[in-house]
């Protein structure tokens, strides 16, 4: 094989590489390639998605909210029963001191 050869092959591999390169960059491209309807769908599915994440805060301010609300309520209801059972405490205590009294006076009388 002689220098003009060389070149010859050279240059038919380097353009055989070229063409290869150019019909892989043309195939990807048309493949790659975003129709307009498909943008279109992806801003309304974006749109979408934002409202979606609004409504979730929303949702979760309201429950956070609501969760407070039920706290204090617990606790206010909490406080109330503590008292009430403190009272019937009170109420036993003081009963039983009272049945004790009449138990001591009908025991004198009897």
């Amino acid at each position: 094989m002689n220098r003009m050869q060389l070149t010859f092959a050279t240059a038919i591999v380097l353009f055989l590489a070229f063409g290869l390169g150019w019909l892989a960059h043309w195939l990807l491209q048309r493949f790659t390639r975003v129709a307009g309807g498909d943008v279109s769908e992806m801003d309304h599915l974006a749109q979408s998605l934002h409202e979606a994440e609004e409504a979730r805060d929303q949702a979760i301010l309201y429950l956070e909210a609501r969760e407070a609300e039920l706290l204090g309520q617990l606790s206010s209801t909490d406080a109330e029963l503590r008292a009430a059972m403190e009272g019937l405490r009170d109420a036993r205590a003081e009963s039983e001191g009272l049945k004790a009294y009449i138990e001591q006076l009908q025991a004198r009388k009897g």
